[in-house]
């Protein structure tokens, strides 16, 4: 068996923003944006077209994180199931809450749009799988739910007929939602940061923050760049927020999520597959998710709970190929050309969280579901933040919690043990 390449596979298809032009740091701004990904550059364009002066400051280059190291999945809902949202936090605003979910691909496919942006986006439709037969049935329990308290129309697949949508026995069923999308991420981040940058942002790669602090009514952020001063911050990090920002840090948890990608499929066995290209994730806690892409199987999986190391990403690719044979044993001689990691941010309740803490703005907590809700979410914390409403925003609502008895300081020493955790309930069920 090769090695594969430890290389983000969606960066070898596009020329993402490199460092080769560093733009000096202005001295003075209406809002600096900390982390260029989705969230902040759709912040920064949100805010550059109200009129704004703005800069996103970014430690790495722009798209480095998770932005372009995903799968691509534009998906409907939350991470936490619709049931869980509405028992924990009632019926209006959980209907609140999907329909923002349904917005932020709305939101996705409207800058797509406008911004001519070529990324592959396409409505795909995302397939929900059943590892266990107790599974199926709550599947149909939530088919009935989310059409009778959100009107949203998703369709129940039965194993006999599964066939039709992806070319596995291992399942007893699907979930079907035809709203749900797929792009290529890294084509993605790369033209928001092109439209950003053309409404009047500036870009600012390696200019890690190293310090924020006060002066009279305005932040002034010592960066690698030098320092600026700026009336309102905006920290869009998530799964890499550090101790700059400790508050935020302690109340996110990096998660490492990792991603093989074979090499290109016969056109035969890719319809035999997936036949109608849906993005697929399975109802396992220790979950896999994977998707084609120009005739590529694009499979991944939390393989490891640590963030990428090569060493995490190594061990990843042979669980993950294990895996992926497991689904799909005609894919049992297909070469692994590509193995990458990345790192999420999971908050404690599970819950996305945008907000205000020490006059800081934030928006963290994407759980997997960041591609959509982040851009979104961008967005509407912006227009939030110059109207001064932010906490009326649905996702403000409700308080962001931190670790049980204080026990995490910002470095997730507990991941094994969540890992193994998540393991047995597997079993377990």
């Amino acid at each position: 068996m090769m090695t594969p390449t430890q290389q983000i596979y969606w960066q070898t298809t596009v020329q993402m923003p490199d460092d080769s032009n560093l733009v000096p740091i202005p001295e003075k701004v209406d809002v600096a944006i900390i982390g260029g990904g989705y969230t902040g550059l759709s912040a920064a364009l949100t805010l550059a077209k109200m009129g704004a002066k703005v800069a996103v400051l970014e430690a790495n280059t722009i798209g480095w994180g998770a932005s372009s190291r995903n799968g691509g999945m534009v998906l409907t809902g939350l991470k936490l199931g619709m049931g869980s949202v509405m028992k924990k936090y009632g019926r209006e605003l959980a209907k609140r809450l999907f329909q923002c979910s349904l917005e932020a691909i709305d939101t996705v496919e409207q800058i797509i749009k406008e911004e001519n942006i070529n990324c592959g986006f396409r409505r795909y439709g995302h397939l929900l799988t059943a590892n266990k037969p107790k599974h199926f049935d709550a599947l149909i329990e939530e088919a009935d739910f989310i059409e009778k308290e959100f009107n949203h129309r998703v369709r129940i697949i039965s194993r006999t007929e599964q066939h039709k949508e992806i070319g596995s026995n291992t399942y007893y069923g699907a979930l079907l939602d035809e709203c749900s999308g797929g792009l290529n991420p890294a084509q993605y981040v790369t033209g928001l940061a092109a439209a950003a940058e053309k409404a009047g942002a500036t870009l600012h790669t390696r200019t890690g923050v190293n310090k924020i602090g006060r002066r009279e009514n305005r932040f002034v952020l010592e960066t690698e760049q030098g320092s600026i001063d700026a009336e309102s911050v905006l920290v869009a990090t998530s799964g890499y927020t550090g101790s700059v920002t400790k508050k935020l840090q302690k109340k996110v948890i990096p998660i490492g999520s990792f991603i093989i990608a074979t090499e290109k499929l016969l056109n035969k066995l890719v319809k035999e597959l997936i036949p109608n290209n849906r993005m697929v994730f399975d109802s396992m806690h220790y979950l896999n998710y994977f998707r084609l892409w120009d005739h590529r199987m694009i499979f991944g999986g939390r393989a490891a709970f640590f963030p990428e190391t090569s060493n995490t990403i190594q061990r990843s690719a042979e669980i993950l190929q294990r895996e992926m044979i497991q689904v799909f044993p005609q894919l049992k001689d297909v070469r692994v050309e590509y193995v990458w990691g990345g790192t999420l941010d999971f908050a404690f309740d599970m819950m996305t969280h945008v907000g205000e803490m020490d006059g800081i703005y934030y928006s963290l907590g994407y759980a997997g579901h960041g591609v959509a809700m982040a851009t979104y979410l961008g967005k509407t914390v912006a227009e939030a933040m110059v109207k001064g409403s932010i906490k009326e925003h649905p996702f403000a609502s409700f308080a962001f919690p931190s670790a049980p008895l204080g026990l995490y300081n910002g470095f997730p020493w507990f991941l094994p043990f969540a890992g193994a955790w998540h393991k047995i309930l597997d079993w377990v069920e």
